[in-house]
């Protein structure tokens, strides 16, 4: 081969490689150099950072632990995700729509020395499959958290949820939080329990089986139980705790029973104490 063309055929990988080189420093830099500016446009939200002292109440009103897997739906600048990290010892995962934002959050999580339990990934909140998480955080707008609520509701019973600023409309949060005219509200998502059981109750050497109805919307219940052919007693004080339920009802001896259990599917069992000094057993299986 002629030696102009050897040289020729040599210098284009060169020149394409030099050309390559500035063209990849452009783009590390402009990653590097990106910074977020409070009011920004992002897809749904723009962005304003939440203060620290509010992270961190958010954080301990979920009660978040190391056992935790903290996800944070808009995760900005990633403030959330660290700090369960790193002050909680929770794994965590933030998802940031805006490419560069999670880029950056990344970076922070990467300097607080927590990028082995915190990651941000870029992905989008209403298509990410966020049901692995214990506890859920966020920071959006009303009705940003209502399209999120379908979603929320259908996960994990006792699965935490904070949102700063702002709530879920008529599911009423199970805490309130203020914090210099800041607020944060902190719900457990309750089991499915409506609907019809049969019941069976155990104690002092006798076994009672009856028919009880509950009637729910969200925490809150309502409902009967069968005592007597045609006669339904209410329910007091009926309450949902994530998979921990309770209620009351006064029998046909005038004794009023206080019980409590765990909800499992479509199975619950616990133990009651009656105001006579009884105490037992019981059992429901959804009909």
């Amino acid at each position: 081969m002629h030696w102009s063309r050897l040289a020729a055929f040599a210098a284009a990988p060169l020149a394409a490689l030099l050309f390559a080189f500035p063209a990849a420093a452009q783009k590390d830099a402009k990653d590097k150099d990106f910074e977020p500016q409070v009011g920004q446009a992002g897809k749904d939200v723009i962005w304003v950072p939440t203060p620290d002292e509010v992270v961190e109440r958010m954080l301990r009103m979920a009660q978040v632990t190391p056992n935790d897997y903290v996800i944070d739906l808009g995760a900005g600048d990633g403030k959330i995700a660290i700090m369960a990290a790193k002050k909680f010892g929770a794994r965590s995962m933030g998802i940031e729509y805006n490419p560069e934002m999670a880029k950056h959050a990344q970076r922070n999580a990467e300097k607080a020395g927590v990028a082995g339990k915190a990651r941000i990934v870029q992905g989008d909140i209403f298509i990410a499959d966020f049901t692995k998480a214990t506890v859920i955080t966020m920071y959006l707008l009303p009705a940003l958290n209502l399209k999120l609520r379908p979603q929320i509701l259908a996960m994990r019973p006792g699965t935490r949820v904070v949102s700063h600023s702002f709530n879920m409309d008529d599911w009423e949060p199970d805490e309130t939080s203020s914090m210099d005219g800041r607020r944060a509200y902190f719900w457990l998502v309750p089991a499915n329990v409506a609907g019809t059981w049969a019941f069976e109750a155990t104690g002092a050497g006798a076994m009672e089986k009856s028919e009880l109805t509950l009637e729910q919307r969200y925490q809150k219940l309502e409902g009967t139980l069968g005592l007597a052919q045609q006669l339904q007693a209410g329910l007091r004080d009926a309450r949902l705790r994530g998979f921990s339920i309770s209620f009351s009802y006064v029998d046909n001896a005038s004794v009023r029973r206080d019980l409590t259990g765990r909800v499992s599917g479509n199975r619950m069992e616990g133990s009651f104490r009656a105001d006579n000094g009884t105490e037992g057993r019981w059992t429901a299986t959804k009909k």
